[in-house]
């Protein structure tokens, strides 16, 4: 793909985002924005807000695919993130896929509020994790973990069964979002 082509497809996936994503995402508090294409993926930077973007994940991505046939994948990072390697978690244990979608794709996000996910263990094609910084406590750590890191886990680690959170919520020191802020 030349860069002509690239930029050409990045323009148009911008024009999706705007028509289909973008007014859900900046009223829940974020920003998303086309960092660029390579080998037909498309990465995304997501701002603000790690609940506005992280629920929509599978949205952005089927809105994307559906409008521009020439993308074959969607990567969303973080502020600052870089765009690393732009390959999937395809090989490897079912704990080091997990792990490569977290540190590449959840904990960049997740970031922007002083939250990181850990991998704790896989068993039977249950994964546990534990949230820490911002997110241990947070009142919003459920929606993030069943509407934001469960989808995006289920849809980019096959063999998944479920997602189980093993943080002490209550311990959490400096929350995000305390319970009296929401």
């Amino acid at each position: 793909m030349t860069q002509r082509s690239a930029r050409t497809i990045a323009d148009k996936v911008a024009a999706v985002l705007q028509t289909s994503v973008a007014p859900s995402v900046i009223a829940r508090g974020g920003e998303i924005r086309v960092l660029g294409v390579e080998d037909g993926t498309v990465v995304l930077e997501i701002t603000g807000s790690p609940g506005a973007a992280l629920p929509l994940a599978g949205r952005i991505e089927a809105s994307i695919r559906q409008a521009i046939p020439e993308i074959v994948g969607v990567r969303l990072i973080g502020p600052a993130a870089g765009s690393s390697s732009t390959d999937g978690p395809g090989d490897g244990d079912l704990a080091s896929r997990v792990r490569a979608v977290l540190d590449r794709e959840i904990n960049p996000v997740i970031a922007a509020h002083r939250g990181r996910a850990s991998l704790v263990a896989v068993e039977n094609g249950w994964v546990r994790i534990r949230l820490d910084g911002g997110c241990q406590g947070c009142s919003l750590a459920e929606v993030t973990l069943r509407q934001g890191i469960e989808p995006l886990l289920r849809a980019k680690v096959p063999g998944l069964v479920g997602l189980i959170d093993l943080t002490d919520h209550e311990a959490g020191r400096e929350p995000f979002y305390s319970p009296a802020k929401r």
